[in-house]
């Protein structure tokens, strides 16, 4: 064989490659049965809509920008509730409360670049809450990516460790499997946030994006012949077969669940406890178990809980099972201690807090959170990768007619009340200057309602008010979660009141925190939403300043001043109220601003706080 041959061969070889890597990109046998309608005006934001109205998805947060227009437009036709926010942030925030208070999926829409680069805090809280989030953002033109275009960044790469399942939908036809598939890993395992990113070049309708690309109807000269040529077979492949008729119906949700012989044992080591202990963390309330069951089994077992995160009220305001105060020293006591959904992170301090003699149940649907820090400082005897309320439910099924020792729970509520006695005698106490931050807290805990939603946003006033505060029920206390993230309050606000449209929402505020949000009082009025802000207002980041100044003799950075944000809430379309005497009549402002809540429009009261020991010894890290 000669080397004309040799060469021949080769580049025919070489050539024919080619074509099917072409053809291969380009699904050119997928083209074949599959035209593109040139003409149509459809669009890919109505098939995002589509599959949002057939998951019950009756709102939308978002920030308006030009990359996702059509998914707005697209909800709005289908009765969706599309509700603009003042920052990128507070739309997530918002999706994340939605989602918790909701009991299902929070969706956020927000524009390519910066418009996501804005979410990243949001989305990372919701990750460490066990938020089921679905971020829609939109991108530059596929065919476009790492040209230069506008607001073109590597965005996959920055969600990917903060989401669970990241992915970019590149051909139209692959929006709605693709956003059922990201649906269902939202909300299987352990609940997290997921991200769609959502080129521009498939929300818009083909007309548009074969003029923005810059197909010509008579090319002239063989270049631009070849690049029409190019650009055709490439917007046939993204519009091929884009608006076939496919279900839109929800995916299947994997949730794990406890083995028959885990219950057994569980149920054996409860029946023999002397001074059994709950921890039920947010896991307990996620869906798709009902947590009035849960409620049921609990107050059936008769043994003392503690609750933490989304189900703080989950038993209610008075419950005698419910211990709120001395959980540390409750825990060296306690034989049999269940891990509800609850992990052993700082809020535990790694599982020291948990004493030696005790034996634990952990449940949690994810394996590294059932059994974080074990290695540690404590081991527990049972771990259990599986759902909480399902199996609280079915350990209730396993001991029918069992009973916990009434006077183990009774002895930690008469302790709760000697704590909480002093806290009361502590609101009574002058202070040097403005109001008591307790008493203001014991007159909001009397006007709440019997459907307030709580909103904790803040540092050292939020901190002291989770000792004072008591949800009425499940579902009404929205705290960052282990994030730890200030700035969360309106954002959440406008999600609760979106998920639960009765509920009497309030946010209790730092100063500190409040100047992250309160620009969305405008949000309030434009949407109808009211919320009722109480701030404490001391002119200082007190969380950080009680330690800063005493260890490293400096409080820079900590100071702010005592600014009137009862003006700028007026100024905003609110109420505003200004408490600084205690001659002042708080419980009249805020029966005031109630009554301002029943007439449509939010209002703010700003309490001037001076300082007591209340939380001496606390520290923020």
């Amino acid at each position: 064989m000669d080397v004309t041959t040799i060469f021949y061969i080769g580049t025919t070889v070489t050539a024919g490659v080619s074509v099917l890597m072409f053809l291969k990109r380009f699904n050119f046998w997928y083209q074949l049965f599959h035209k593109a309608d040139r003409t149509s005006t459809k669009h890919g934001g109505s098939l995002v809509a589509k599959v949002l109205k057939s998951h019950d998805i009756d709102t939308i947060f978002t920030l308006p920008g030009g990359h996702i227009s059509p998914i707005a437009v697209a909800c709005e036709e289908l009765g969706i509730k599309v509700i603009d926010t003042r920052h990128e942030v507070n739309a997530a925030f918002a999706a994340d409360a939605y989602a918790r208070v909701g009991r299902g999926i929070g969706v956020v829409a927000v524009t390519a670049g910066p418009g996501l680069t804005n979410v990243v805090t949001a989305l990372k809280n919701a990750q460490m809450a066990e938020s089921p989030v679905v971020l829609l953002g939109g991108a530059a033109a596929s065919i476009l990516k790492g040209r230069g275009a506008l607001q073109d960044i590597d965005q996959m790469s920055l969600f990917k460790p903060v989401c669970k399942y990241c992915v970019s939908v590149n051909k139209v036809r692959d929006i709605i499997p693709t956003l059922k598939e990201a649906i269902k890993i939202a909300q299987s395992g352990v609940p997290a946030p997921v991200f769609v990113e959502l080129p521009i070049d498939t929300l818009y309708p083909y007309p548009m994006i074969s003029k923005e690309i810059g197909v010509k109807e008579k090319p002239r000269g063989i270049v631009q012949k070849i690049v029409n040529f190019y650009l055709s077979i490439y917007l046939n492949d993204l519009f091929a077969g884009a608006f076939e008729e496919r279900s839109c119906e929800p995916l299947d949700i994997d949730i794990p669940k406890a083995k028959d012989s885990q219950v057994q044992a569980s149920a054996k080591l409860l029946s023999q406890a002397k001074k059994p202990v709950f921890l039920i963390g947010s896991q307990a309330i996620i869906p798709p178990c009902s947590f009035q069951n849960t409620i049921v089994a609990l107050e059936s077992f008769g043994a003392p809980c503690f609750l933490s995160g989304m189900a703080r009220g989950l038993l209610g305001r008075n419950n005698p099972i419910h211990i709120r105060q001395n959980r540390s020293q409750v825990l060296k006591e306690a034989d049999l201690i269940i891990l509800a959904g609850t992990v052993c992170d700082f809020r535990l301090s790694y599982g020291r807090s948990i004493g030696k003699q005790a034996k634990v149940i952990s449940i949690n649907r994810g394996k590294d959170l059932m059994k974080l820090n074990s290695d540690m400082f404590w081991k527990p005897d049972i771990g259990i990768v599986g759902d909480s309320a399902n199996f609280i439910g079915r350990l209730h099924a396993a001991l029918l007619g069992y009973k916990a020792d009434e006077s183990w729970a009774s002895e930690l509520k008469s302790r709760e009340k000697e704590k909480e006695d002093k806290h009361l005698e502590k609101s009574k106490m002058e202070v040097d200057r403005y109001l008591n931050p307790l008493h203001v807290l014991f007159k909001v805990e009397e006007k709440l309602s019997q459907n307030s939603i709580i909103v904790a946003d803040g540092g050292d006033f939020v901190a002291t008010a989770s000792y004072i505060l008591r949800p009425r029920g499940p579902l009404q206390w929205l705290d960052p979660g282990p994030f730890g993230t200030l700035g969360v309050g309106a954002g959440f606000a406008i999600g609760a009141k979106a998920a639960n449209p009765n509920a009497e929402i309030w946010i209790i505020y730092g100063d500190g925190s409040l100047g992250y949000s309160i620009i969305e009082y405008d949000t309030y009025r434009r949407f109808k939403i009211p919320v009722l802000s109480v701030v404490g207002n001391d002119a200082c980041w007190t969380q950080i300043a009680r330690e800063q100044k005493p260890m490293l003799g400096s409080n820079v950075g900590c100071m702010l001043e005592f600014s009137s944000y009862e003006k700028v809430v007026e100024a905003l379309g609110g109420k505003g109220v200004l408490l600084k005497d205690q001659e002042d009549n708080i419980e009249g402002s805020l029966e005031e601003c109630k009554q301002t809540l029943k007439e449509g429009k939010s209002a703010l009261l700003n309490c001037l706080i001076g300082t007591t020991d209340f939380r001496d010894g606390s520290i923020s890290v």
